[in-house]
């Protein structure tokens, strides 16, 4: 089968887009696996997948999978470059459009400066709906590693993520403790391992281990994550940028029950054609 993709990145996070819009689309676990490889396929961190809305009051679906080939419900980098797609492919004019996720809806807007704005919903902090196992609510909570005790913030971005606060991103522990965090036993669907360094209280550094890829060199969910729970820990302001290996994000979150809006870039880099069996 020969297959048509836009490889497109949002801050370094690498993305091979596909049109199920224009041709239905049905690829298995394998056939993912083997379009993200980075030797004998395309090579990318997630497959995205555009597909017609299946309700009035969404545009479009859209589906990850992840480098292993298993489906997650909430990619930030990659809903950026997909609002890109839609309008570069002509499958879309509005500047806004609604998006029907696994995670829920999501409002996706095309900047006038060409970055793209994602309201990405109000965080998820209940543990049984990250799902997260634990007998407290408290924002902070302790999360046995390889022998070693951390403390991890716990929250969901329409994906679980645990985010830890480190002196130096740089020198953080992420190699050995990501594959551990990911599928400890109090993350009964795999967990996005965050690292983050506060600058300031309108600066983060931001490193992200996340399920199914390994480290990725940006994370637009984790980003989010990341700033919530630096806020929700009298950290940082409303207003923060995120530095991680692949370029900068913007997130903003009001507290409570407000959305969290990150702001950032999408490039696409190349299209192609592959033959794929």
């Amino acid at each position: 089968m020969k297959l048509a993709f836009t490889k497109m990145q949002g801050a370094g996070n690498d993305f091979v887009v596909l049109d199920g819009v224009s041709r239905r689309l049905a690829l298995t676990p394998e056939q993912l696996r083997r379009l993200a490889d980075r030797h004998f396929g395309i090579g990318c961190d997630q497959i995205l997948l555009v597909e017609p809305a299946r309700s009035t009051v969404t545009d479009f679906r859209y589906r990850i999978f992840n480098a292993d080939g298993g489906e997650v419900e909430q990619c930030g980098n990659g809903a950026r470059c997909f609002v890109r797609f839609v309008h570069e492919r002509g499958l879309s004019a509005k500047p806004e459009i609604r998006v029907e996720t696994a995670a829920g809806i999501i409002v996706l807007r095309l900047e006038a400066d060409g970055e793209v704005t994602v309201n990405m919903g109000a965080p998820v902090f209940e543990a049984k709906c990250i799902p997260f196992i634990t007998d407290s609510e408290a924002p902070v909570q302790p999360l046995e590693v390889g022998g070693a005790t951390v403390e991890i913030s716990a929250v969901s971005m329409g994906n679980p993520h645990a985010v830890q606060l480190v002196q130096d991103v740089d020198v953080a522990p992420l190699a050995a403790q990501g594959p551990l965090i990911e599928r400890h036993a109090r993350f009964p669907e795999r967990v996005n391992a965050g690292y983050m360094q506060v600058q300031d209280r309108g600066r983060i550094r931001l490193r992200v281990y996340e399920r199914g890829t390994g480290e990725t060199l940006a994370c637009g969910s984790g980003a989010c994550a990341a700033v919530v729970a630096g806020i929700r820990r009298g950290l940082l302001d409303a207003r923060v940028r995120v530095s991680m290996r692949g370029g900068d994000l913007t997130i903003r979150w009001e507290g409570a029950d407000n959305p969290v809006w990150m702001t950032g870039p999408a490039v696409t880099v190349f299209e192609g054609e592959i033959e794929i069996d």
